[in-house]
């Protein structure tokens, strides 16, 4: 897939990547659930009420029905409603518009123009959506509704613009010498859809890269487990466990490729092909500098270790064999700086995972 195709993406539009994924698009909200002003709750809200409530509003308030199946609809009841404020929320909940065919303009070919529509209809969603009334069994509730930052690129853009102005961060230059950002952060994407077929569950460094390949260039890479969101979700009572998603950094050659890159993952779900299932991920883009520190720690260990021959390398702390392409490949995670000679230039390589157990990085100088 070219950068000329990914330019002509249409907000709509799916896009086939590499090993059996697909990004489907989807307009993702977020939901707070509040009593209304004259309204005492002493039990907690009917969920199963609450969802055919909205499922109901969204088929019947548009001049084209909307339709949600149950299961895009999660809804999560917060505790200790007695000890709560009378301002707080009862209930959070997100939910996936999946069905945007009646967006689809076949007539309009300006990607610009079917953007601003897109990005047009979504804010008359929420701003009809958003405040509206729900009376459940005589008990009236308020909606608050709004789009995820993650789903925002717009506002994303935005941002990083405004961090750039104000400070010498960053990666990639523009050919007017500006500091622009280079990194994605991918985060709640299924490990096994990352990892090699039938030698390992755990996410693949070299599946990783082939697939992100798909948007441009690689500079760094990086995959691991991600445990912090599994953590997380076990905080709040979730049904992630640790281990079964990955969160993935990429560093881009390009800002274009970067660009490109998260406006495609933005405002779309993973789905695998022969599966059912879509990953709801989230994306955002690098403000903290992964790399560097991951860099600048691997330099700092590497300061205090010995020299060591070519041998030492048999005895590394912890190694893992990769099946790809019909070749085994090692990867040593050890926090070492090797140098290489390539055609009479030396070329410095990081091995240096962020964590010992579950993550592998690659970084190149």
């Amino acid at each position: 897939m070219g950068t000329k195709s990914l330019d002509s993406l249409r907000p709509t539009e799916t896009l086939e990547i590499e090993n059996g994924l697909t990004l489907v698009p989807r307009v993702m909200l977020n939901l707070t659930i509040f009593p209304s002003e004259t309204a005492s709750v002493t039990k907690p809200i009917d969920e199963w009420q609450l969802k055919r409530a909205l499922i109901d509003f969204l088929k019947t308030s548009f001049h084209v029905p909307i339709t949600v199946p149950e299961e895009d609809l999660h809804i999560k009841r917060f505790k200790d409603l007695k000890k709560r404020k009378r301002v707080d929320p009862v209930a959070g909940g997100t939910i996936f518009i999946r069905d945007l065919g009646f967006l689809n303009n076949k007539n309009e070919d300006d990607l610009e123009v079917l953007d601003k529509k897109f990005l047009d209809w979504k804010s008359s969603l929420v701003e009809k959506m958003d405040g509206i009334e729900l009376n459940l069994e005589g008990v009236k509730f308020r909606l608050g509704v709004a789009i995820p930052a993650t789903d925002d690129f717009q506002g994303m853009k935005k941002d990083w613009e405004d961090f750039y102005a104000f400070g010498n961060r960053g990666y990639s230059r523009g050919g007017s010498g500006r500091q622009q950002p280079d990194t994605i952060v991918l985060r709640g994407a299924p490990s096994r859809w990352f990892a090699e077929p039938r030698v390992s569950s755990k996410p693949s460094m070299l599946v990783t890269h082939t697939i992100f390949s798909t948007f441009g260039k690689i500079r760094n890479l990086n995959v691991a487990e991600d445990n912090d969101l599994g953590d997380k979700e076990d905080e709040n009572d979730g049904d992630i466990v640790s281990g079964l998603h990955c969160k993935i950094v990429v560093q881009f050659e390009r800002y274009r490729d970067f660009y490109n890159a998260l406006k495609v993952l933005c405002g779309r779900s993973l789905q695998k092909q022969g599966s059912r299932l879509k990953a709801d991920y989230e994306v955002s883009w690098d403000k903290d500098g992964f790399f560097r520190n991951t860099r600048s720690h691997a330099q700092e260990r590497s300061s205090r270790m010995p020299e060591m021959g070519a041998d030492s390398y048999k005895s590394s702390r912890s190694s893992e064999w990769e099946e790809h392409s019909g070749k085994r490949v090692v990867w040593e995670l050890i926090d070492v700086r090797m140098s290489f000679n390539i055609c009479g230039t030396t070329q410095k390589m990081y091995f240096a995972p962020s964590n010992r157990n579950s993550s592998r990085s690659l970084m190149q100088e």
